[in-house]
């Protein structure tokens, strides 16, 4: 493959480093580049793009790691590069368009129910009153950021009275009805690792309260990438138009042996789950990504 690939990350990362790892075993130079360091150039570039380390030329394909901690401006532009990527024949993985899918839950809720998969119910809603109401239907109801991930900043609200102040929460209330992840006395739920369209690695999250996130100290248990959970977690992904994601899956109540999807994360960490799962998860990115950009290259006229 020929012209160099662009690796949209931030700082010293562990899953850049083994993207940028596998990348190179092709043959493929990458380099990476921060969000946080583009911008637009109309006029001053031939790509109206302003891309550290690539000057008046465009990357072969963009993969996205992480777009970074800002303001609702510095996301937006940061977005909007991804978008002017596109436009000009990019192939970016996952695409801008997926990223605000799942980034936004009530988004991802959803495009999941009008696909017509499994997910709690949930409302999105602005202001407080409405949101007691909500809490007052839904006895132990669960209040998320709307944009979070990792588990942080997750409430539960067994009263109307216990909701936050708007403030707390940008104004956005994103509630649903708890759905314990209680099985033999543990709290677990999983999460499945999509590439392309198939499930390749997966794992039980054994936590040490509701919330199961490693980063929240869950524990990591391998389980196999197939059956119903890998065919839910394929169609969650493919939702939300995802190149590759993180899918939490939960054990549906009162129905054993069937599943919802509670959320799909279009940035997904997979350091935990490399360390119980015998697939490598970056080559397999890097297999499917550069697959993609071969593709493409192929489309354009010479």
């Amino acid at each position: 493959m020929s012209g160099v690939v662009a690796l949209f990350t931030d700082g010293a990362d562990w899953h850049a480093a083994r993207l940028e790892q596998a990348m190179t075993r092709r043959g493929v130079e990458c380099r990476r580049v921060p969000l946080s360091a583009c911008g637009f150039a109309v006029g001053r570039t031939a790509t109206g793009l302003l891309l550290p380390g690539f000057g008046d030329a465009l990357p072969a394909g963009a993969f996205m790691r992480v777009v970074g901690q800002g303001s609702f401006e510095q996301v937006t532009l940061r977005l909007g590069v991804l978008h002017a990527l596109d436009r000009l024949g990019v192939p970016v993985y996952n695409s801008a368009r997926a990223i605000e899918a799942c980034v936004d839950k009530s988004m991802t809720s959803f495009l999941l129910a009008r696909a017509g998969l499994p997910t709690p119910p949930s409302v999105t809603v602005q202001d407080a009153a409405t949101a007691r109401a909500v809490v007052e239907a839904w006895p132990d109801c669960v209040l998320k950021p709307l944009f979070g991930a990792q588990g942080r900043g997750l409430r539960r609200l067994p009263r109307p009275e216990d909701l936050p102040e708007p403030e707390a929460m940008a104004g956005v209330y994103y509630l649903q009805p708890f759905v314990p992840p209680r099985r033999d006395g543990e709290w677990r739920d999983c999460r499945v690792f999509v590439v392309g369209g198939r499930a390749v690695a997966a794992m039980i999250r054994h936590g040490r309260s509701w919330i199961t996130n490693v980063h929240q100290g869950g524990r990591c248990e391998a389980m196999a990438p197939d059956g119903a959970v890998a065919e839910l977690a394929v169609r969650a992904a493919a939702a939300v138009g995802a190149d590759y994601a993180g899918v939490d899956l939960i054990a549906a109540p009162f129905n054993e042996g069937t599943w919802m999807v509670l959320e799909v994360n279009s940035m997904p960490a997979w350091q935990g789950l490399q360390t119980v799962s015998d697939a490598d998860i970056a080559d397999a990115l890097a297999a499917d990504f550069l697959a993609r950009v071969e593709a493409a290259a192929s489309r354009v006229p010479q």
